[in-house]
């Protein structure tokens, strides 16, 4: 008997509509529509089972590959060893894996993935983008691989809460945006985490930046400098933030928060608090600014605030004046003298009424350094600025520029930038707090290397 009478007899009639739409639309053929036939019919059969709380995963895909066995024996289509293999393991990744995603998930060298619609599928590859030839069955399928994503972390997505910030159990960020606001069906991003967190020796090697810069931010973490990370969106912020942090000492006591909880320190001592949003009652949430309040009252060494973006920004500050040296953040910007006007911006959006003078005071004595990062147009990122905070001059921080990406040195033939890290000369003012702390940077450190051109 053939998926097509199994259906018939068992399953609804849109099943079996649905059936002979893929038939007409799928270009592949038969083994297509035997995939999205079985896909729903087991849907339809084990969906009590599957929706379970605490299901046993294992005894549920043994479950699955008994159904799909006997299904497949009795299809009347030829279909090859490799053809059954084939389709069994896309069924089960449609039913207990993410679909068409699983496969670009699992590859290495993928680095992000964005869903436009249920058959638009696009790839980030060594920072391009590639279309794939992925797609899912139809809107619906779409929509409950994003309702299992979001809900593995306890979030919603539905219509009174169309958008949503989530994250794969490895840390890798999720957005998913859906009706009414998605006017094309719903989007689904994924920003991936490597299997293995990358360590300063993996971003040197990618050329982010050199072994000089990399030894300078050891120094500048170990000596409990506050440190904040710009960048624009897919720059890098976060990496750089997770590689950096683990140079904090493993007998300090870390408190990370963050929106979606990505980073991953290797430290014993550390303790990590996630924002969640308001309730399906517009109640229940607690934000960004309420876990750094929070975490002052926990007796934290370092804070590390994985983005800072609203009234927080305050609340950060402060912590960094009031003894919590060695606090490090990201902030979204084009470059440090941008950094600190967003943050000036921020304080503002927290209510409280404070001159501008004030605020920029805070932000100098709070700060010690920012590091830029850009994402290039060959898709490389790198570290194109990092500059220390000296003060205030009049009222207005001063910046003073450690070391900067040459770009005067051109791109080759295949339009990739030959530019390098280097030096301004300059020895930042807190390398003597480094040194009091027996942290001692050679000069060559700070050696100076003129740009290519002028």
């Amino acid at each position: 008997m053939s998926l097509r009478e199994r259906l018939a007899q068992g399953a609804s009639q849109v099943l079996t509509d649905d059936l002979r739409e893929a038939e007409d639309t799928l270009g592949s053929g038969p083994k297509d529509a035997i995939k999205r036939s079985l896909h729903y019919l087991l849907i339809e059969e084990m969906g009590t089972e599957l929706s379970m709380p605490d299901v046993d995963e294992a005894s549920v895909r043994a479950s699955i590959h008994m159904k799909l066995r006997e299904l497949l024996e009795r299809e009347s289509t030829p279909l090859s060893a490799a053809d059954r293999r084939e389709i069994s393991a896309d069924v089960v990744d449609n039913i207990l894996g993410y679909g068409p995603l699983q496969s670009l998930l699992g590859d290495p060298e993928v680095t992000e993935v964005m869903v436009n619609n249920a058959d638009t599928v696009y790839v980030e590859r060594r920072g391009r983008l590639y279309l794939t030839d992925r797609r899912f069955i139809d809107e619906a399928h779409l929509l409950r691989i994003i309702d299992k994503i979001v809900g593995q972390v306890g979030r919603r997505i539905d219509e009174s809460s169309p958008m949503v910030d989530a994250r794969l159990p490895d840390g890798s960020r999720v957005n998913a945006i859906i009706h009414p606001l998605a006017i094309n069906g719903p989007m689904l991003t994924i920003r991936k985490f490597s299997q293995e967190p990358y360590t300063i020796s993996d971003l040197i090697a990618f050329g982010t930046l050199d072994q000089r810069a990399g030894e300078f931010l050891e120094a500048c973490v170990r000596g409990r400098l506050n440190v904040l990370i710009s960048g624009g969106t897919g720059s890098g912020k976060t990496t750089l933030l997770n590689v950096v942090s683990a140079f904090v000492p493993d007998d300090e006591r870390i408190v990370t928060i963050e929106d979606a909880a990505e980073l991953r320190l290797s430290q014993s001592h550390v303790l990590r608090l996630e924002s969640r949003p308001p309730n399906i009652e517009g109640k229940g949430q607690v934000s960004i600014r309420d876990l750094v309040r929070n975490s002052l009252r926990m007796r934290p060494d370092r804070i590390i605030v994985g983005e800072v973006r609203g009234a927080e920004a305050l609340d950060m500050l402060q912590a960094m004046n009031t003894g919590h040296e060695g606090s490090l953040s990201t902030i979204h910007a084009n470059s440090p003298r941008d950094s600190l006007a967003r943050l000036e911006t921020m304080v503002l959006l927290s209510g409280v009424d404070l001159p501008v003078r004030a605020i920029r005071e805070q932000v100098s004595s709070a700060l010690h350094m920012v590091v830029q990062l850009q994402r290039l147009r060959d898709g490389s990122r790198k570290i194109v600025q990092i500059s220390e905070v000296e003060g205030m001059e009049g009222d207005t921080i001063v910046l003073q520029d450690i070391y900067y990406y040459d770009f005067t040195m051109g791109v080759d033939e295949n339009g990739r930038f030959l530019g390098q890290l280097k030096g301004t000369g300059l020895r930042p003012k807190f390398s003597t707090h480094l040194d009091d702390l027996g942290i001692h940077l050679p000069s060559e450190t700070f050696a100076y290397e003129p740009p290519a051109r002028r």
